[in-house]
């Protein structure tokens, strides 16, 4: 039975939340708008697809993505001889930088602003360029992230650091980058990279000696909002400079 009563009750759960959403809609188009609904059937259609497909997508991140990250995490700290230096977690460091790169390159929200930046730009900024400096940024960030776990150091002093980081790249970066930077770290925060991230933070913290899953464990998302803004400024910064290099030797 409780393959049966378990999505039901996951389905009730996501209805609670989607369905203040389709009634603040409603109440503006009748109330403030004063205008009937288009195509109603329509609307309520797709929100019941929508309401469908967020219970069994929460439902595939408690089955499937959390236990995957949380178990790989375990096993591969597990490896190491019950010891908190950081210069023994190699794999741990590695694993993370795959995870973080390979998650944001098949991020759907990040494909969607990287194609709809290539159109605005008129093909100025590179889809796929965009999408590589996002993951790599997202790849490194959450390998620091990692290492500061495993170190214990405070979360505050990367952050600081990183923000640092990205206001000096801000002043020098060209005006048009600047928006689609910030809105870079925005997107990598999304359905694929989360479930993976907060699973591999809550794993390693969970069995790295001395550290708390609770104090320790969160915190990589992040690292996985901010690097990619300090790498897409980056990219905008090198391929500026590649430019003027071209034309001085022209």
């Amino acid at each position: 039975m409780e393959f049966f009563w378990d999505p039901i009750k996951l389905l009730l759960a996501t209805a609670k939340d989607v369905l203040p959403v389709l009634g603040l809609l409603i109440v503006f188009q009748t109330v403030v708008l004063k205008r009937p609904l288009p195509k109603p059937g329509r609307i309520i259609f797709g929100f019941v697809l929508v309401l469908v497909g967020m219970a069994c997508f929460l439902g595939g991140l408690d089955l499937a993505l959390f236990p995957v990250g949380r178990a790989m995490a375990l096993q591969l700290s597990g490896n190491v001889q019950n010891t908190s230096s950081w210069a023994a977690y190699g794999w741990i460091y590695l694993f993370a930088f795959l995870v973080g790169f390979s998650t944001t390159i098949a991020e759907p929200s990040l494909i969607a602003v990287a194609h709809k930046a290539e159109e605005a730009s008129y093909r100025a900024v590179s889809s796929m360029g965009l999408r590589i400096a996002v993951a790599i940024g997202v790849a490194v960030g959450i390998t620091l992230g990692t290492f500061r776990i495993v170190t214990g150091t405070p979360l505050y002093i990367y952050i600081l650091f990183g923000y640092i980081v990205v206001a000096i790249q801000t002043y020098f970066a060209p005006r048009m980058i600047i928006p689609l930077a910030y809105d870079s770290g925005g997107v990598t925060t999304s359905t694929v990279t989360v479930p993976l991230v907060a699973a591999l933070g809550l794993g390693l913290a969970s069995n790295v000696p001395g550290r708390s899953p609770v104090l320790d464990g969160f915190g990589l998302i992040a690292f996985a909002s901010l690097f990619p803004i300090i790498s897409v400024l980056g990219y905008a910064q090198l391929a500026q400079w590649m430019v003027r290099r071209r034309n001085r030797t022209h």
